[in-house]
């Protein structure tokens, strides 16, 4: 992932950025946009029936829905829906 430094400003195309898979689950993909002060900036897709595992947030983490929908905490998020959840949150179901 790139680094930004503190400071710093940068825009990104991210239709030129590759798909990779996750490292955290299968049938998931990821792009990665930038990171800095500790926090990354990703663009996440799951493939149909993909599923991340019991995991906790070292950081906050916020998630937008651009299409398709998301199954967190039980409650069907579709697109332009949000959620956020603070660091120390634990997802146990997340599809």
């Amino acid at each position: 992932m790139s680094m930004l430094e503190r400071g710093a400003l940068r825009c990104v195309n991210t239709h030129n950025l590759p798909w990779k898979p996750s490292t955290f689950a299968a049938g998931v993909f990821v792009k990665d946009i930038a990171t800095t002060d500790g926090w990354e900036m990703q663009i996440v897709r799951f493939e149909p029936g993909a599923r991340f595992p019991i995991h906790t947030h070292e950081l906050p983490e916020f998630v937008f829905i651009l299409e398709g929908e998301l199954v967190q905490a039980g409650r069907r998020l579709g697109p332009g829906w949000a959620s956020v959840a603070s660091a120390g949150s634990v997802d146990e179901d997340v599809h």
